[in-house]
């Protein structure tokens, strides 16, 4: 697969990604939209929500965002309406009843593109059930060589009953349509230190599938790789720093803008899962 195309399609079309997130990411969802080359949209308040979904290329819904989900309605039956792919991050689904209803409704309501999450929110949303420790990962969601059958058969069936892609991140990330499955390795201890990492992923691959909407699997695929990379090459820049988190943060930033096609293929490691 031609990871690298999909950065540099992303990079020619500068898709425009309206992103309703959480207010402790807005910042670095909007930059890191910015660093893969696309436009980003930050237009949340339910008065324009919809018809800013319309001229947009993606819709990115945060369920950070709680008191959004009435706009991420709006925004995702636009984008529905107009052919534009919807991503999920379903944050800290299955840790209260309120998460529990509101994704429920946002399934029920939007047709989506991709989900991205966690092991604990995916293993929420598929069984729709108390799952998790918080908005932050665990070791409850690490994917291991023991639990990896079992966490790449949630995630199948979440994206047959939704129809969406389903990208679970962790050490292994899992990327699948319910048919087609990859496993990609890249990334860091690190990125799992930074408040909003994994939004800044579902950011990015709000700008992929905006690049190419008609293949979200393989954006989505693409996308993770690009995050993965990136994460690799700011750990190696903080380790001979000596720098913290908050220095890997802008540095994982600038590892996506300045990522070549090239070195995203030949960093890449990745299998298609045949379990």
């Amino acid at each position: 697969m031609d990871f690298g195309g999909f950065l540099d399609r992303v990079r020619t079309t500068a898709p425009l990604v309206q992103c309703i997130t959480n207010f402790v990411t807005v910042n670095d969802c909007a930059n890191m939209v910015l660093a893969a080359g696309g436009s980003p949209s930050m237009a949340e308040d339910i008065r324009e929500a919809a018809e800013a979904a319309a001229s947009a290329q993606a819709l990115v819904c945060n369920l950070g965002a709680i008191d959004k989900v009435d706009s991420m309605i709006a925004a995702g039956r636009s984008a529905n309406e107009y052919g534009r792919p919807v991503v999920l991050d379903p944050v800290a689904a299955g840790n209260t009843a309120l998460r529990r209803s509101e994704s429920a409704r946002l399934l029920e309501a939007v047709r989506f593109a991709v989900i991205r999450g966690n092991a604990s929110e995916i293993r929420a949303l598929a069984r729709q059930e108390r799952a998790g420790s918080g908005v932050d990962v665990s070791a409850e969601d690490a994917v291991t060589a023991e639990n990896l059958p079992r966490a790449v058969e949630t995630a199948r069936l979440l994206a047959r009953r939704t129809g969406a892609v389903v990208a679970v991140s962790g050490a292994t990330d899992i990327v699948t349509d319910g048919t087609r499955t990859m496993l990609l390795r890249n990334g860091c201890a690190t990125m799992s230190r930074v408040t909003g990492s994994g939004c800044m992923l579902t950011a990015l691959i709000g700008a992929f599938c905006g690049a190419e909407p008609q293949r979200p699997w393989e954006a989505t695929c693409a996308a993770v790789a690009a995050m993965g990379v990136a994460g690799e090459q700011a750990e190696a820049r903080r380790l001979a720093s000596g720098t913290g988190n908050a220095t890997f943060r802008t540095d994982m930033i600038d590892a996506v803008f300045n990522l070549t096609a090239e070195q995203l293929n030949g960093g890449v490691r990745f299998e298609l899962y045949q379990g």
